[in-house]
């Protein structure tokens, strides 16, 4: 017999009865019925009620064990009588009874409980994750990741790309976010950079002829952490194709998420149509270019009613240049307690309430109540409600000045309505490309345009666009939102030298600043370079949905704290003195 194991947790049924077995895993939990211990002895693939009663030649070894403890049992498969037994468990309708049993690993007082669903400190489970990761949720969402990632990879395969690995160690690129640096010892006070994405490499996969390439990458991006960003490192499914328009990397990219949603959604229903919104119209309904396309909410622009209004802050306001109002639909929300909580929901967000108006019954029919109703007078707020298409029971709120001031509050408060009104469909996976992003914006104070996106995306009309108004300029740049969080992001790439030099220029870039900072895009796009496209989908971010966590960190093996610590291996640590003259290198001392 194997020294350790003949069956795994999961394997032993009825066809098994009388069979002597020997099982390794996990003391789960301890149970003393009247002198009888009974164990569940788990191990990844599941679990086992074995026993000892007082005629068990190691009884007393048995009653030493505690949870947590990995041991080894020998014994004699029995079958439970009907009454016991236990139809959520594979292993349900047999036992085994312990004949000899080793324990393979003690175990101390547990800083967490395995067994059941307490709540810990983050701070613990970090700490502890070995322990974490033994919890039953755990081991489905790092099985779920893993299957995850073995699907992908197949599909990829099946549509004609082929894997290929590019470096870690690499230069430092401007991307978009801070670079992990690296101190050469061959080459003292010079550094080598993490990359941020194989962004420039994948691109120069394509000049050298590869047509379809795809990888499973690892990113690492010094960035302020989030729920649903990871503050050091994540992974990507990494694809760029050669000779491909914006249409051919939706159509090859599309049945890839499609069939892991629908493999592994649970049952949800995954959308088949991906409407195309354009990033502006995507600001102006959901206030974020990442909708939540399951809460059926658009909001409009109704400045026109508010002209020259008896609300006064809203008609001054749309006497500035740039400003509009905005109205947030709220079928069903047509109270004034819900109005009032919304109210104050924008005032916790920083701005100084939200204006509404709800409609009701009143003594001659539908009557429109309000502070705004009572300001604007009922032709007005019909024309609203027309426009809106509301009724009875329905109210809207309304948010003014420059978009940029209020779009962020409006699309939070857009899902907070969507989400108490019960308009969102948690049963559903809703897909959306936002498209035609710009390629630039101006800061308002000082005037400076710099790129608002990927810096690599062509642009609309080539070099023609260039020469007019760099913010009318749009990109062929692309996101792709599900269920309110940003998923796949890509371009088609400037793979002209002209053109890429006249991009950059626009954004205060010279030449020679360009042949610097990208020497290998640079050299490469002189030998013939074919044009080329892809997009990047978080790994991190697909586990998260599809295991319905609202947090990135419960489906990273290994994640770090929201200070960007690993608490588990203490990083990041101070380095010795004799490595850093190894590096020549010195710490200076922070400032008290």
């Amino acid at each position: 017999m194997h020294p350790f194991r003949s069956h795994t947790c999961a394997d032993l049924t009825k066809a098994n009865v009388g069979e002597t077995v020997r099982l390794s895993g996990w003391v789960h939990r301890v149970r003393d019925h009247g002198g009888v211990l009974f164990i569940d002895l788990r191990d990844h693939y599941g679990m086992t009620q074995v026993l000892a009663d007082p005629d068990s030649p190691v009884f007393a070894e048995v009653e030493k064990v505690r949870s947590e403890w990995c041991v080894r049992i020998d014994g004699a498969v029995k079958a439970r009588d009907e009454s016991l037994i236990n139809p959520k468990l594979p292993t349900g309708e047999i036992e085994v009874y312990i004949r000899d049993i080793e324990v393979l690993g003690s175990a101390e007082e547990l800083p967490l409980m395995v067994f059941g669903d307490q709540d810990y400190p983050e701070e613990t489970r970090l700490r502890y994750r070995y322990l974490d990761l033994r919890r039953e949720a755990m081991q489905d969402n790092m099985k779920l990741r893993s299957d995850v990632v073995a699907s992908i990879r197949r599909r990829m395969w099946d549509t004609g790309f082929r894997e290929f690995q590019t470096p870690i160690i690499t230069a430092s690129s401007p991307e978009g976010a801070r670079d992990f640096l690296v101190p050469s010892r061959l080459h003292p006070g010079r550094f080598y950079a993490l990359p941020q994405a194989p962004q420039i490499f994948k691109q120069l996969i394509m000049v050298s002829g590869f047509d379809r390439y795809f990888q499973i990458a690892p990113c690492f991006r010094d960035e302020d952490p989030r729920a649903d960003r990871s503050p050091t490192d994540f992974y990507q499914l990494d694809m760029e194709m050669s000779f491909a328009t914006q249409a051919d990397v939706f159509d090859t990219i599309q049945p890839v998420i499609e069939g892991v949603f629908e493999e592994f959604g649970g049952g949800h229903t995954v959308d088949k149509h991906w409407p195309q919104i354009a990033f502006a119209d995507a600001m102006r309904w959901y206030g974020t270019d990442k909708p939540d396309l399951r809460n059926p909410i658009k909001m409009q622009d109704v400045s026109d009613h508010f002209r020259g209004s008896g609300f006064a802050i809203f008609a001054k306001l749309l006497e500035q240049d740039g400003t509009e109002i905005r109205a947030i639909p709220a079928p069903g929300g047509g109270s004034r307690k819900f109005c009032d909580r919304m109210n104050s929901y924008a005032q916790n967000e920083g701005l100084p309430g939200m204006g509404y108006i709800f409609w009701r019954d009143g003594e001659n029919g539908m009557e429109a109540a309000g502070p705004l109703a009572k300001n604007i007078g009922p032709e007005r707020t019909e024309a609203i409600r027309l426009q809106l298409g509301l009724g009875k029971g329905d109210a809207a709120f309304f948010l003014g000045g420059k978009p940029a001031s209020f779009e962020a509050v409006a699309g939070r408060a857009r899902n907070v309505i969507g989400e108490e009104l019960n308009l969102t469909d948690k049963n559903r996976f809703a897909f959306c490309w936002v498209v035609d992003f710009p390629m630039y914006e101006k800061d308002d104070e000082t005037g400076v345009i710099d790129f608002s996106h990927n810096p690599f995306s062509m642009p609309q009309g080539g070099m023609a666009a260039l020469e007019g108004d760099p913010l009318q300029v749009l990109g062929y740049q692309y996101d792709l939102a599900c269920n309110g969080y940003e998923l796949v992001s890509g371009a088609i790439r400037n793979h002209r030298l002209d053109t890429m030099f006249k991009a950059f220029s626009l954004a205060g870039y010279t030449e020679d600043e360009v042949r610097a900072r990208f020497p290998s895009l640079v050299n490469a796009f002189r030998f013939g370079a074919p044009p080329h496209g892809g997009c990047a989908a978080g790994i991190d971010r697909i586990v998260m949905l599809l295991a319905d966590q609202a947090n990135i960190r419960e489906v990273i093996m290994f994640p770090m704290n929201q200070r960007a610590e690993d608490l588990m291996m203490g990083a990041p640590t101070l380095p010795s003195n004799e490595q850093l003259r190894e590096l020549r290198l010195r710490v200076i001392p922070e400032e008290e």
